[in-house]
């Protein structure tokens, strides 16, 4: 039997998380939802519908380096963020660089009919998710192609 890959994608900002899954051979990453932050247990309650309605195995995680290549005050929070996480809903992480996920995101979007980026920031936090799953999809394609 061929085993699922389930796997999602946040993109964690001060006010939002963007979520992306893939489908179930790894090689694609859409964008599924983006939900305000309010307080981590509410956050918990969200992310463990949405692990359970898709049999989620692990999340990757966007991790802010500096163009400098090092991990800043942004990054530090969002590690401890998802340590918190990973603690909570029991579950693997594993980061990936996401600079300048959200300009590829906004970019890419920009592209829609009626799309604006001050009114459509949930759209690019789960596009910016979406953008760096792919990217974790694509670095990991050669051990799923094994599994599957």
């Amino acid at each position: 039997m061929k085993t699922k890959l389930s796997v999602l994608g946040l993109d964690i900002g001060k006010k939002r998380i963007g979520v992306a899954g893939c489908d179930g051979t790894g090689l694609i990453a859409t964008p599924i939802t983006t939900f305000e932050r309010t307080h981590f247990k509410n956050d918990i309650n969200y992310l463990n519908d949405l692990i359970n309605k898709r049999q989620v195995t692990m999340l990757v995680i966007g991790l802010p380096y500096t163009l400098d290549g090092t991990l800043g005050k942004q990054a530090q929070r969002i590690q401890s963020y998802a340590k918190k996480l990973e603690t909570a809903l029991k579950l693997p992480i594993e980061y990936v660089d996401e600079r300048l996920t959200s300009i590829e995101a906004e970019t890419l979007l920009k592209t829609k009919k009626g799309f604006s980026p001050r009114r459509d920031k949930a759209q690019i936090d789960a596009h910016a998710a979406a953008i760096l799953l792919q990217q974790w999809l694509n670095q990991h394609r050669e051990s799923f192609s094994q599994r599957l």
